[in-house]
């Protein structure tokens, strides 16, 4: 009889899948993490609250409908050419010091009236200029 014990295997831990398991998730949280972006433009972005500003006395109200037909201070202008749009705001500009321009333009205005409206002011030299909306209630 034989009573000595048999020798025992060496246990063996092959940690090279373990390895590349470790590499792996750093190489995932070297990705994944987003870094703070400084910015070289320091930008303010504009409030916007429910309550409903008044219009002052001293502002020009420019209106557009979907015909592009322009009204400057209730006016309507014979045509809509940059021209047309620049002499209007001159003459009413002119009694005002620094006054703003509110544009309240239909929903389906083409886009090019209204750029043409805005650059006809930035060439006067009225850079105040605000877009009048409507609160939708279903957003609220």
């Amino acid at each position: 009889m034989n009573f000595q014990p048999k020798p025992r295997e060496q246990l063996e831990l092959d940690i090279t899948p373990l390895i590349d398991v470790v590499f792996l998730l750093l190489i995932f949280f070297m990705v994944s993490t987003t870094f703070e972006h400084d910015s070289e433009l320091n930008i303010t972005l504009p409030k916007a609250s429910k309550e409903i500003a008044h219009a002052k006395p001293d502002a020009i109200n420019v209106a557009i409908d979907n015909q592009s037909r322009i009204f400057i201070n209730e006016k309507e202008l014979l045509n809509s050419q940059i021209s047309t749009i620049k002499e209007a705001l001159y003459d009413i500009a002119s009694d005002l010091e620094d006054a703003p321009i509110i544009i309240s333009a239909d929903e389906e205005t083409p886009y090019q009236v209204v750029i043409r409206t805005m650059d006809a002011a930035r060439q006067l030299g009225l850079l105040k200029i605000t877009f009048a909306t409507r609160i939708d209630e279903d957003d609220y």
